[in-house]
């Protein structure tokens, strides 16, 4: 028979104050961990594309740009935004489609009136092959700008060309420190924009990334690299606020989307995701003093064939935070690894801290508030781990309506849970399977 199980926290399921104001609005009332309430951030409502005609365009093609794959036109580009960025009135920056080989390029502001031209992506960009040809860590970026609008038509994309980076950078993956590839399209510092229709693949690095963002919304990219591809994220959050990540398809060689340290109101929804490592927040923990997180949503997403489905990752050892109001909710899993993973002992380079008794240290990282709700398909191991720091244990952490059905194990050897560390306030719905179903062994039981 089919394997079914609900667990329930008795108190405070992920509930969210009453009290909510702006910054919290993308948080659901949370009844029964439900997304009852549950409204995007009015901030985040995508903005009309620039209509050619209404803007002054400037084209690349005019400021000296070849697009023949082969000339680099990077000064042709910098030389166009210079011009659209002090422009008088609306401006855009013109993309056509072309093949243009580009080098590190910055797009900075602020622009007159402190309003970003709109970038029109008409065609492609490819970056150089050698990491010798970057004088940043970044390849495309975007700084200190105000209303960003991208848009791509059906052929743009940006190709980061990135297989002999990642053949020069295996080598140090499983090391204490290993330094950065280059990301390929970044955002510093951006606030109220809207970026979609573009393709990215093969990044040298991260293909995208936010850093001190706030209401921006992401929506139908297409993001790929190989599986193999060594810390290529298809879209990574720090720092930032009132981002909205949705209606596209992701599938590298690492996490899908990554929400890191200071991310706040975060939503991913109707994603698809792999090959990869699945939708992560994390990891959390590497650094002193990093900024808390919370507010993160992920709803009506697929993931299929990834290495994990949907994660949270803090770092033994790891200096105090917070990582609180999280929910997960209508996730289809397709052949995943592991579905739906708590890991406070996230350990990439196997070199984390330690105890005298070689053990890790335990994470200082707080997990609360935390809502897994329907999600439904097929794993290749157990379905929920749940690896709790002994020093700070998760707290109301709800898991509901979950039927995920371990393909490697037999009927009779179905086994949902495994679960170590420990947890504040649980119940468990044992309605099911006769027999026992989740292992114990190293489990802390605190109530309050």
């Amino acid at each position: 028979m089919d394997f079914r199980v609900a667990l329930l926290l008795a108190v405070a399921v992920c509930v969210v104050a009453s009290a909510v104001d702006a910054t919290t609005r993308m948080i659901p009332n949370c009844v029964g961990c439900g997304s009852e309430g549950y409204s995007p951030s009015p901030a985040l409502s995508p903005e009309t594309e620039p209509i050619e005609g209404e803007e002054t365009v400037f084209s690349v093609m005019d400021y000296g740009a070849v697009g023949n794959e082969e000339t680099d036109d990077s000064e042709a580009f910098l030389s166009a935004w210079a011009e659209a960025c002090t422009y008088p009135g609306k401006s855009a920056l013109l993309i056509p489609e072309r093949m243009f080989l580009v080098g590190a390029l910055t797009f900075e502001g602020p622009c007159h009136r402190n309003s970003a031209p709109a970038v029109l992506i008409r065609g492609t960009l490819k970056a150089p092959d050698s990491l010798s040809d970057f004088d940043q860590p970044s390849w495309v970026v975007f700084r200190h700008l105000r209303g960003l609008t991208i848009r791509g038509a059906d052929s743009a994309s940006l190709d980061g060309q990135g297989e002999e980076a990642w053949n020069g950078h295996r080598h140090c993956l499983h090391k204490s420190k290993c330094g950065s590839l280059p990301r390929s399209l970044r955002f510093e510092n951006v606030s109220n924009g809207n970026i979609g229709n573009i393709a990215l693949l093969n990044g040298k690095g991260f293909h995208m990334s936010f850093s001190e963002c706030k209401n921006i919304t992401v929506h139908d990219m297409s993001i790929t690299a190989p599986w193999d591809s060594p810390n290529t994220d298809g879209i990574h959050v720090s720092d930032s606020s009132n981002i909205k990540i949705m209606s596209s398809t992701i599938g590298t060689g690492d996490d899908c989307v990554s929400i890191g340290p200071g991310s706040f109101n975060v939503s991913v929804s109707n994603v698809t995701c792999g090959p990869g490592h699945g939708i992560s927040v994390g990891s959390l923990g590497r650094y002193k003093h990093e900024k808390n997180v919370a507010g993160i949503v992920v709803v009506n997403c697929t993931i299929i064939g990834t290495e994990n489905g949907v994660r949270i990752k803090t770092l033994p050892g790891s200096p105090p935070s917070q990582a609180s109001k999280m929910m997960f909710e209508n996730i289809v899993m397709i052949d995943v690894s592991n579905p739906i993973v708590i890991d406070q002992e996230y350990c990439p380079s196997g070199a984390c801290t330690r105890t005298e008794a070689t053990s890790v240290q335990p994470s200082l990282v707080q997990l609360s508030k935390i809502c897994f709700k329907n999600i439904r398909g097929t794993s290749k191991t157990t379905p929920v781990t749940l690896r709790c720091s002994s020093r700070v244990p998760c707290v109301n952490v709800t898991i509901f309506d979950i039927d995920v059905t371990n393909i490697k194990a037999k009927k009779h050897e179905q086994s949902l849970w495994n679960l170590q560390g420990g947890l504040v306030r649980l119940e468990i719905d044992t309605s099911g399977p006769e027999q026992p179903w989740w292992n114990l062994e190293n489990w802390s039981w605190s109530k309050e």
